[in-house]
């Protein structure tokens, strides 16, 4: 990155009905104070956010799909994790 350029920014959006945050792009800006208000123009026009995210790129680390195996077949071995094992009363209905 040239010093002249602004570090690029992920932005999360909180929606009203929800209760997650979720990607909605990426942006330039010179910090996060910036980041945030570009990405409230940017990203929020209708007034559809309660919420924002906004996270350097430099600074997420993401796992790679070519380690998918190694990374999540030690779960397969954690059969208590499964709810298979219970017996759910017919009260309870659909789950």
């Amino acid at each position: 990155m040239s010093s002249k350029e602004w570090p690029l920014w992920e932005i999360f959006i909180r929606g009203q009905h929800g209760l997650n945050h979720r990607h909605v792009g990426s942006l330039h800006a010179p910090d996060a104070e910036m980041a945030i208000r570009h990405a409230r123009d940017v990203y929020t026009r209708r007034k559809e956010g309660v919420s924002i995210w906004a996270v350097r790129s430099a600074d997420i680390v993401a796992s790679s799909p070519s380690d998918k195996g190694p990374l999540f077949d030690p779960a397969e071995s954690k059969v208590y994790r499964h709810p298979t094992f219970f017996d759910i009363p017919d009260e309870v209905g659909h789950m």
